[in-house]
C-alpha cells in the first residue's frame, strides 16, 4: 500500500501533487480539507458502525476516505479524475482486497444507477457524503427522489449558500425548487461552517456541511416524477403566479383553476409562498392525462 501523503499541510499536498504530475481541475471544483478536527467532526456526522456502507463522492486523494476506512466502514467511491483514480487504488489497496473499498470510475450521474443495481444492496443501508457542487448536489437530490430511493444519511458540504438553500423555508429570498426537493424526504439540518482556510486550494466562499437524515412521515406523494417537474415548472419563473407557470403541466383545454381549488391553494400566489405539503396537494390534483 502506498503511504499516504499528508493530509493536513497544504505545502505537502502540493508538493505531491507536482511530484506525480497532478493539478487541482476547477471544473470538477476540488478542494482538500486540511483540518483534521473538522474532518473528524465531519465524518462523525455519518455515525459510523463496523461495517456501516458510504458513498462517498469525489473523494480526490482520500483526505476523507481514509479516516472512513480506519473506522471499519464499507466505502464505495465515485472519482471522476484519472490521476486521482490511479493514487486512491493505491493508496487502499490492503482494504479492497478485504472487499471492503471500490472505485466507481466516471461521472457519478451517470454511474450511481449502475453501482446500485450491481452492489444489490437497498438505498436505505447506504450513506452518501461528499464535498460537493451546487450542480452535483442538485441533480443527485432530483435523480434519487425521482426514483423513490432515499439514502440511510446524506452529508455533503457544500458553499454556505447552497446549505442555506437547502434548509431554506418558505417566503424566503432562499427558498427555491432545490429547497422543496431537499425536503421532501429529508429532515436538513445545517451543520458546522467552514471557512476557506480549512481547505486547500483555498477557496473564494465559506462552505457549511449540511446532514439529511430520511423524515419519518413524509408527505406522500403517488407520482414522484410528477412531483420533481411540478416543483420545477412552479419555480421556472420566480415572479410569475401559480395560474401562469402551470399551464406546461395541464393538457389543453383544463381548467387550471378547478386544479387549485381542488388543492385548497390561491392561483395567485407564487411558487415561493407554498410550503412541501402544498407543492403534494396540488401536484396530486393535476389532470391523470398529466401523470406520466
Amino acid at each position: 500500500m502506498t503511504e499516504l501523503p499528508d493530509y493536513n499541510a497544504p505545502a505537502s499536498l502540493k508538493a505531491f501533487m507536482e511530484a506525480n504530475g497532478l493539478a487541482m481541475q476547477k471544473k470538477f471544483g476540488q478542494n482538500f480539507m486540511v483540518n483534521p478536527a473538522a474532518r473528524s467532526r465531519i465524518t462523525g456526522l455519518l455515525a459510523l458502525e463496523k461495517g456501516s456502507r458510504v458513498w462517498e463522492i469525489g473523494p480526490g486523494l482520500g483526505c476523507m476516505t481514509a479516516g472512513m476506512l480506519e473506522s471499519g466502514a464499507d466505502v464505495t467511491v465515485f472519482e471522476i479524475d484519472r490521476g486521482f483514480i490511479s493514487l486512491l487504488g493505491q493508496f487502499f489497496e490492503d482494504y479492497a482486497r478485504q472487499g471492503c473499498f471500490r472505485i466507481v470510475e466516471g461521472d457519478v450521474l451517470r454511474t450511481w444507477q449502475q453501482e446500485l443495481a450491481r452492489q444489490q444492496v437497498p438505498a436505505t443501508d447506504i450513506s452518501l457524503f461528499g464535498n460537493l457542487p451546487y450542480n452535483i448536489a442538485a441533480t443527485f437530490i432530483a435523480d434519487t427522489i425521482t426514483r423513490n430511493l432515499i439514502f440511510a444519511r446524506c452529508v455533503f458540504t457544500v458553499q454556505k449558500e447552497v446549505a442555506q438553500r437547502m434548509a431554506a423555508a418558505p417566503s424566503t429570498a432562499q427558498y427555491s425548487a432545490f429547497s422543496v426537493l431537499c425536503q421532501w424526504q429529508y429532515d436538513v439540518k445545517p451543520a458546522m461552517e467552514l471557512a476557506p482556510g480549512n481547505f486547500w486550494p483555498r477557496p473564494n466562499v465559506s462552505s457549511q456541511a449540511v446532514l439529511l437524515t430520511p423524515k419519518q412521515h413524509p408527505p406522500r406523494c403517488g407520482n414522484p416524477p410528477l412531483f420533481v417537474r411540478t416543483v420545477h415548472t412552479l419555480f421556472s419563473q420566480r415572479r410569475k403566479t401559480l395560474l401562469n407557470n402551470i399551464k406546461p403541466l395541464l393538457p389543453k383545454g383544463a381548467d387550471a383553476r378547478a386544479v387549485f381549488t381542488q388543492a385548497g391553494l390561491d392561483p395567485s400566489a407564487r411558487a415561493e409562498n407554498l410550503a412541501l405539503e402544498d407543492f403534494v396537494r396540488l401536484t396530486e390534483a393535476l389532470p391523470p392525462a398529466r401523470q406520466d
